[in-house]
């Protein structure tokens, strides 16, 4: 518990490492115990595909944490592909990502999965629309045989131009036309910062669909305490709010990541 502003108590957050941007001081599989060693119950990451889930789900087990979070292959990432959900023509290669993720996801026990949207290039962003719906309307199903959520997040276009979901009514519509129980709202306030604002209107607009949050620091995506976003405020929206899920620490840390956590310390 911490105490706010008027010396009442609150709930912190439950907050996941995000292993793929913190504790790089060390090689990826050493992150899982930097993480536990930090504090953290929980961690996620981008893409665990340069490793089997059973690399991963021994380290998962011997630092006592929980996976929460990670990302359908994106596509060639070197060849600035993010993604293959909303691209016409490879809804084949999306629908293995989607089972490659499934079969991770089992063994990693975790529950949500981040369906990437892709950049708009040659289509129509109609047709990148309307091939997300489609691609997310077959997907659901299988993950729900698996006890997945399938999640889509709205992406700024500062880090990722071209990118198709950028707003958060964008992907409420995309939700409600899948109508599919486990296809949720990955709400991240870095993101949403830069393209919208109202941190705390937005999240009270979208808590019905949420299913997992994330932090950084905006501008600069460092540590949560850097920048123009009062994070303590919204860490006591979200418990004000009822929100029970996790919130990915998703930030580059501005020097070394042990040193940047007295934010989390404080709390």
């Amino acid at each position: 518990m911490s105490h706010n502003r008027t010396g009442c108590t609150f709930a912190m957050p439950k907050f996941a490492a995000n292993i793929s941007m913190m504790f790089n001081e060390v090689d990826f599989l050493d992150r899982f115990a930097a993480a536990a060693a930090a504090g953290f119950k929980g961690v996620e990451f981008l893409f665990p595909y340069d490793y089997s889930p059973e690399e991963i789900k021994v380290e998962l087990d011997e630092n006592n944490l929980i996976q929460v979070l990670f990302n359908t292959y994106p596509g060639d990432w070197e060849r600035n592909e993010r993604g293959l959900a909303s691209i016409p023509g490879r809804e084949q290669e999306f629908e293995k990502a989607v089972e490659q993720s499934i079969i991770y996801a089992n063994i990693l026990e975790n529950q949500c999965i981040h369906v990437m949207s892709g950049l708009v290039e040659k289509d129509t962003p109609k047709r990148h629309f309307d091939t997300l719906i489609s691609n997310l309307k077959r997907a659901a199903p299988v993950a729900a045989q698996n006890g997945k959520t399938l999640i889509i997040e709205p992406i700024n276009t500062r880090d990722i131009p071209g990118y198709f979901l950028n707003y958060q009514a964008q992907a409420r519509s995309i939700i409600e036309i899948v109508g599919a129980d486990n296809v949720k709202l990955q709400f991240d306030l870095y993101h949403c910062q830069i393209m919208e604002g109202d941190l705390a209107i937005h999240m009270r607009e979208y808590l019905d669909i949420i299913a997992h949050m994330q932090i950084a620091g905006t501008p600069g995506r460092h540590e949560p305490n850097i920048g123009e976003v009062n994070y303590p405020y919204l860490f006591e929206l979200m418990d004000e709010l009822g929100y029970e899920g996790w919130v990915g620490c998703e930030y580059r840390p501005k020097v070394d990541t042990n040193s940047g956590l007295s934010w989390m310390k404080e709390l």
